[in-house]
Formats: structure tokens, C-alpha cells, sequence
């Protein structure tokens, strides 16, 4: 394996390692915000550690870097966190209210900065990372996401994972790829909340998406999540007793 950097915004890198976890291949990317301090969005597995971190090396010392953070706890999300710190003497854990305090100030092997409010803004110097909470969406009740929005890159976690070996930016449909990954792995949580969620972060008008699984998005972000909010309102309805006669949306 090895890890591909590239600029997807500017100042704003994927760090992307293919793999054969699932038929056909699958990606685990990371992101990484270069302002005065640099911010790295998902740690990746604790086994990717040396391939990333080498990567991240391209582009800035692992010294400078600052923040941590990452959209929910999981492996492939938080999995290598601690040798982050480790490697990043100065860098601090940021994420939202809900990681925090459940996760963080116990998984974390030295204490986070106070937790992330909703819409709080991280201001890197030259770059401003919005977080935004999104509880169960697409799964974890901590969920959230980082918009940074000098360059209106959404990093939008496990949102629109799509499968097979994929370029590192993207102008072509990722809804329908998704939605057969969501066909494929039933990793979203399918709630009354799940759509409306995801069209708040329609309303942030995202120039790039950053995918965590798949190529990122360049172009209209706004009407890919309203596509993407669509598909889960569908499957939603599919999953009530009566197919969701006589419901109406949130």
C-alpha cells in the first residue's frame, strides 16, 4: 500500500490509501488544512500510521501540526490518534461536545482542547474550520463534521463512501455510487432526522466535498447533498411499517 497526496482545495490536501477490504477496493482518505497551524481531519487505522504520517511529512513537519479531529470515534477515524499526538508534540484533539466528553478525555493519551460547540468556528490562521453537529448521520450519536470555509470544503466524514479504485477529485455523480454503497454496507442510521440533517449541510453551499471512502466532489455540493438527503428520506420511508403512507417530511 501507499498513500497519494493531493490538493484538492487550496491549502487543503487527501491523503488517500487504497485498499482490498472490499471487492473491488475501497480508499480510506484523510484530510489535512494547511493554514498558520495545519489541522488533520481523521487519524486513520493505527496500522496506516506510517504510511500517513510520511505523507503528511510532504506537505508540512508533523510538528506544526495542531488540531486532530475526526467525525466520530471509530478505527478508521480515531484508530491512530494517540501516535498522532505522540508524533505531534503541540497538536490537540478537537472535536465536538458529544466525542469529548464520552470519548475523548478517556481514549485520548493527553487531554483535548474544550469541546467543539455546534458552529463553532477553529480559526487556523488563514483557514476557519465550522464544526457542525450531526448526531446519528450518518452513524455515531457524536457525528459531526469540519466546513472550511475560505475554500467552502465540506469534510463530510462517511457521508456519499463509494467503493473501487477512484481519481482524487471528482466533478461526476457521487450520489448514485453512494447510495449502492449504502446498498452494499447498511452503515447509515435511518432516522426521521437523517435527511433533514443532511440538507442543513446543503444550506453551507460546498464548493468541494471531501469524501472519506471515494473520490472527493468538485462542484455543485449543495444539490449532491439534497440528492443524498433525497435517497435516505426514500429508504426511510421504505423502512416503516407502512412504507410511509401518510407521513410527510420533516
Amino acid at each position: 500500500m501507499e498513500t497519494q497526496v493531493d490538493e484538492i482545495a487550496a491549502g487543503v490536501y487527501r491523503l488517500s490509501t487504497f485498499t482490498d477490504a472490499v471487492a473491488g477496493g475501497f480508499t480510506y482518505n484523510q484530510f489535512l488544512v494547511t493554514g498558520e497551524d495545519a489541522l488533520l481531519f481523521h487519524t486513520g487505522p493505527r496500522r496506516m500510521f506510517p504510511l500517513v504520517s510520511a505523507a503528511v511529512a510532504k506537505v508540512v513537519p508533523l510538528d506544526r501540526l495542531r488540531w486532530v479531529s475526526f467525525g466520530h470515534w471509530e478505527a478508521d477515524e480515531s484508530g491512530a490518534l494517540n501516535e498522532w499526538l505522540e508524533a505531534a508534540p503541540h497538536a490537540e484533539v478537537a472535536v465536538g461536545t458529544l466525542g469529548t466528553l464520552i470519548s475523548g478525555t478517556d481514549q485520548a493519551s493527553r487531554p483535548p482542547r474544550p469541546p467543539l460547540a455546534d458552529g463553532e468556528l477553529l480559526d487556523l490562521g488563514g483557514k476557519r474550520m465550522r464544526w457542525v453537529d450531526t448526531p446519528h448521520v450518518p452513524h455515531g450519536w457524536d457525528a459531526g463534521v469540519l466546513f472550511e470555509e475560505t475554500t467552502a470544503t465540506l469534510l463530510c466524514g462517511d457521508l456519499f463512501t463509494h467503493v473501487g479504485a477512484v481519481g482524487a477529485l471528482t466533478e461526476n455523480d457521487v450520489v448514485g455510487p453512494a447510495g449502492a454503497a449504502e446498498d452494499i454496507f447498511g452503515a447509515t442510521c435511518l432516522t426521521a432526522a437523517t435527511a433533514p440533517t443532511i440538507r442543513r449541510l446543503a444550506t453551507l453551499a460546498p464548493r468541494t466535498l471531501g469524501i472519506m471512502h471515494g473520490a472527493s466532489f468538485a462542484g455543485d455540493g449543495a444539490a449532491a447533498l439534497e440528492a443524498l438527503a433525497d435517497d435516505y428520506d426514500r429508504r426511510f420511508r421504505a423502512s416503516l411499517p407502512d412504507g410511509g403512507a401518510g407521513t410527510e417530511s420533516p
